[in-house]
């Protein structure tokens, strides 16, 4: 262990560069003094998991898992925080019952019954979502509920804390604010007993030995309330500071947009006599027309998308490559996201110690990547059930077979999913965008050509001695340069303008079908069904 704790310390991987400033500059080589070192994600659940949840979580493990590779001897918790007692401000779009719903607003998620009709409360619903998408990825964390916390008193210490430091907090909130929240602003919601609802109610007074506040009612009345117990919950910014400061919070990420909050989060906990946590700022996720991601647009790519294409290792992957980057998350990265993946898996085992620590697949599976051979790429199959014009994924799995014989679904479960996925793509998007043209005659003659040059090939030949032939070919006159007969090949073959590279595909695909596809483009033939 030691060996590999040696090869963490210069691995220039990001994750060990967060875990070791993390060990170095903020816990100083040791252990906190509660005994272990907190990572935390913080999820709002007004709505469902999305890939963003994923994200953070995926990322955030990722530094956890080199944090214990550089400290092994320094146990890490990592807290999934709900903030479920955050009142209910508008009703989702994509619930049922919303009539229902909408005669609670105001109310914290947990005081709200559940439109599905399947938990106690709307947050229950939505924490239990919560819990089984991090479950399906098999992530190591506790879940923590606001509510919980608020009203079983794990907060009261912390809250009486803020209370008696109310002024320094409000001035360091009040600039941030506009003139017209300035008059109202309280960093304390009181809970009203009577309706339920979440108050943004000025206070207006304090009694920090009572630990309680005075508070003008929606109807105009003075109400005292002790600020413990779960009867008033923090506004989100100063809640995150109080959050930090009670459980002693040591690593925390956050989106670009949060960056503003952050620091004035990071202000109060430091008033409060906490530190605040160390935060990696990471980018937002980008559609296709470079436009930000918003759940309430609907405008990207969730998890469930992603994973009807790929296998959750290239989900992974996609979120591991450069955080601190914006990226397009679209249908179309996907492909090059499994075929990286799938490259990365197949370097690693030919790699020496200090260079699997820099390999994605390392951080992707805490070290232990599974070993299989990657027989076949992503993009490739998807040119097979192009060509074949298959969704079936049995024959695909034919080709493979006769291109591989000793592989099959079971001593292969990547390149199974692998084909399962690649069905699907090919049927949702590389299909509906098929344009097939017919060949010109130098293109036609090119095609016979090269049918006959794979006749005349002995029936082991390899991927190379084909591709050799295929380049060969495209060094005639006819051609002016290699990537217009490449793309002769593409978009007359496989109607469309990018493909594979032709050896590998041809050895795969068979020669003699490949024979017979040339005959028929040659001749003019319909290649589109």
């Amino acid at each position: 262990m030691s060996d590999i704790r040696d090869l963490a310390r210069t691995a220039a991987a990001w994750p060990f560069q967060e875990a070791r400033q993390l060990l170095d500059a903020r816990l100083k080589g040791g252990n906190p003094a509660k005994g272990f070192v907190l990572f935390e994600t913080g999820y709002g659940p007004s709505g469902l998991p999305h890939i963003g949840t994923f994200g953070e979580v995926v990322r955030t493990t990722m530094v956890r898992r080199a944090f214990h590779t550089l400290a092994p001897d320094i146990p890490t918790r990592l807290f999934a925080f709900s903030d479920d007692m955050d009142g209910l401000r508008k009703v989702p779009d994509n619930i049922p019952n919303q009539d229902m719903v909408r005669q609670h607003l105001g109310k914290p998620l947990t005081r709200i019954p559940d439109p599905f009709g399947t938990h106690d409360s709307f947050g229950a619903h939505n924490n239990a979502r919560l819990r089984a998408f991090l479950d399906s990825f098999g992530f190591e964390y506790e879940f923590q509920s606001a509510s919980e916390w608020y009203a079983s008193g794990r907060f009261d210490a912390a809250l009486l804390t803020v209370l008696a430091h109310y002024d320094e907090v409000i001035n360091v909130v009040l600039p941030t604010l506009g003139e017209e929240r300035r008059q109202t602003y309280s960093p304390f919601l009181p809970v009203c007993p009577k309706t339920g609802r979440v108050l943004q109610v000025p206070v207006i007074e304090r009694d920090v030995a009572a630990g309680t506040i005075v508070y003008r009612d929606e109807d105009g009345a003075l109400v005292e309330t002790p600020v413990t117990g779960g009867r008033c919950k923090m506004q989100w910014k100063a809640d995150w500071a109080m959050r930090w400061f009670a459980l002693g919070v040591d690593y925390e990420m956050s989106g670009k947009d949060l960056i503003p909050s952050v620091e004035l989060s990071s202000k109060i906990c430091r008033i409060l006599g906490g530190q605040p946590p160390m935060n990696l700022t990471y980018e937002l996720f980008l559609d296709d027309q470079g436009q930000k991601i918003s759940k309430s647009k609907g405008n990207g790519l969730a998890v469930e998308d992603w994973l009807k294409y790929a296998p959750q290792e290239s989900l992974a992957l996609f979120m591991y490559q450069k955080p601190k980057a914006a990226k397009r998350l679209y249908f179309d990265v996907i492909p090059r996201n499994v075929d990286d993946y799938l490259a990365f898996l197949e370097k690693f085992e030919a790699e020496d110690a200090a260079k699997r620590l820099d390999n994605p697949v390392w951080h992707i599976h805490n070290g232990q990547p599974p070993k299989e051979e990657a027989h076949l790429s992503y993009s490739i199959l998807l040119n097979l059930a192009s060509v074949c014009h298959s969704e079936d994924k049995a024959v695909l799995w034919g080709f493979i077979k006769r291109y591989a014989p000793s592989a099959d679904a079971k001593a292969a479960p990547i390149l199974d999913r692998l084909v399962e996925c690649a069905v699907a793509y090919y049927r949702d998007f590389v299909k509906p965008a098929k344009k097939y043209r017919k060949a010109t005659p130098e293109e036609a003659e090119a095609f016979r050509d090269l049918a006959a040059g794979l006749r005349a090939l002995p029936p082991e030949a390899s991927a190379e001695d084909i591709q050799n032939l295929v380049y060969g070919i495209g060094k005639r006159p006819a051609f002016p340069e290699m990537k217009a007969w490449f793309k002769a090949c593409y978009e007359v073959l496989l109607g469309q303008d990018q493909g594979p590279r032709m050896g590998s595909f041809i050895k795969l695909y068979g020669i003699g079908d490949t024979i017979a596809l040339l005959e028929k483009a040659a001749a003019g033939e319909d290649l589109s069904g």
